[in-house]
């Protein structure tokens, strides 16, 4: 188990994605995943409000509710780690004060708890003041509703400006921030993010950190990659000059473990400064067993510089494809 930042909050080194419950998997299926998961000891699962709005005839809070579901029916709400954002969902986005009060207690109605031990601030708001939302989320940490509060898809700067506020006011502080991070997209966290969060003890839980698919291997060109929106992202990565050198040295690796290419890149990033557990949804109970290797490897030094270099071979300044259809 690691630790998340300065917390007291212990998890498994792989992070259950859970964007595709209620979406592109049913709930019987998600149940199987989840199951799964349980079993090989994980307990860190993520979602958020938002999470399927996108989809059609969806409106968000799909995965909140498959989650709870499957909480209430396993009775095993105090084995895992619940983390879900506020912020992006459609008529209640933002971080002012009525937002995030009003927000928590449908995520907490929906994943049929009393508690949230790690809520998220989705997205920055630049129109909010950062000590509204911080003294908003403060509150909910006094009550009892949230046990730590985190940010996703933030800057370093406002990052900072965050730590700096709650310092000063005398408030909750965040403990771990969600990037886009993985070895197709690494620049701008380790050039931004990655010294605030090592100089102030907070955790990163990437997401992304397959590149979308890319990083398994399952698209090696551009043609493959095709008919699903991550198929489309995975497409943009394979395009890319030295992408097949990165799978080539995956393959490499995952060969010599006995281990798939995905469970290679999810164990690099877990050994990446900061990193306390990378997001992985899987739709399948296949998919899981082929990534949960990825929590216990052990990567080589060797293995690590070997991939560090043909990883910035293929991305020396880039930024990962946009979007929230994947624990974005």
């Amino acid at each position: 188990m690691a630790t998340i930042g300065q917390s007291d909050v212990k998890v498994f080194p792989l992070c259950l994605g859970g964007s595709v419950f209620g979406w592109t998997v049913d709930q019987d299926t998600s149940f199987a995943v989840l199951d799964a998961y349980l079993e090989a000891g994980g307990n860190f699962i993520d979602t958020a409000d938002s999470y399927s709005q996108w989809a059609p005839g969806n409106h968000g809070g799909e995965s909140e509710t498959v989650i709870g579901r499957w909480l209430a029916t396993r009775k095993v709400r105090d084995q895992v780690v619940i983390a879900t954002k506020v912020g992006r969902k459609e008529g209640l986005s933002g971080l002012g004060r009525k937002v995030i009060h009003q927000a928590v207690e449908d995520s907490l109605r929906r994943l049929r708890t009393d508690r949230i031990d790690l809520y998220y601030t989705h997205a920055d708001d630049p129109g909010t003041p950062l000590e509204e939302t911080l003294t908003a989320m403060d509150a909910l940490v006094s009550a009892g509703k949230v046990r730590h509060i985190a940010a996703s898809n933030t800057t370093a700067d406002r990052l900072s400006e965050a730590l700096a506020v709650s310092e000063k006011a005398g408030v909750a502080r965040f403990v771990a921030v969600q990037p886009p991070y993985n070895l197709a997209d690494r620049v701008p966290f380790e050039r931004e993010l990655l010294p605030l969060c090592v100089e102030e003890g907070l955790s990163c839980v990437p997401y992304f950190g397959l590149a979308q698919g890319f990083l398994t291997g399952k698209h090696r060109d551009a043609a493959s990659a095709t008919g699903s929106v991550r198929g489309d992202a995975a497409r943009q990565y394979a395009s890319r000059p030295h992408a097949r050198a990165l799978l080539d040295t995956l393959d490499r690796v995952a060969e010599g473990h006995s281990v798939t290419p995905g469970a290679v890149a999810l164990a690099w990033l877990a050994a990446q400064p900061s990193v306390t557990a990378p997001i992985a949804s899987s739709r399948t109970t296949g998919q899981l067993a082929e990534l949960l290797p990825g929590a216990t490897l052990r990567l080589s030094a060797g293995e690590l510089q070997e991939l560090d270099v043909a990883s910035r071979a293929l991305s020396p300044d880039r930024s990962a494809p946009t979007g929230d259809t994947a624990a974005s």
